[in-house]
């Protein structure tokens, strides 16, 4: 598929090693008691949280319910509601996520101290063009 096509939010998810996730998610056993959402989709959901600018459980559950048929594709079967967000913050342990963390950096630091090597060798000016958006 073209990366025209994908998501900026779906190019991220792709990042994550979905085996390397699944291991340490064994490894702590954090799906053990998840009551219908599981850790892959925790992190689905924390990932929208920050990628969205969400400021709270409303904001993410009402936002993932709108993206709904792009999620089935991302691994997501349920969208979880408010109060299901809010017993998985409150109850899983920060290990999963932290670990992901860790093996995530490991991956890609070379390729991204490639990158800054590279654009330290540029003899030319270069621009890069910020979208973020200023509220008012």
């Amino acid at each position: 598929m073209p990366s025209s096509k994908i998501t900026l939010f779906s190019q991220v998810l792709q990042l994550v090693d979905r085996v390397s996730f699944q291991k340490i998610v064994n490894k702590y056993q954090s799906d053990k008691h998840s009551k219908g959402i599981n850790s892959s989709t925790h992190l689905v959901s924390m990932l929208f949280m920050q990628m969205s600018d969400c400021h709270s459980l409303r904001d993410i559950s009402m936002g993932l319910r709108s993206v709904k048929g792009n999620l089935q594709h991302m691994g997501v079967g349920k969208v979880p509601s408010k109060s299901s967000i809010s017993y998985i913050n409150k109850s899983r342990r920060y290990d999963v996520f932290r670990d992901l963390y860790f093996a995530l950096l490991e991956k890609y630091e070379a390729s991204v101290q490639r990158r800054r090597k590279y654009a330290r060798r540029l003899k030319r000016k270069f621009f890069v063009m910020d979208s973020s958006v200023i509220p008012l």
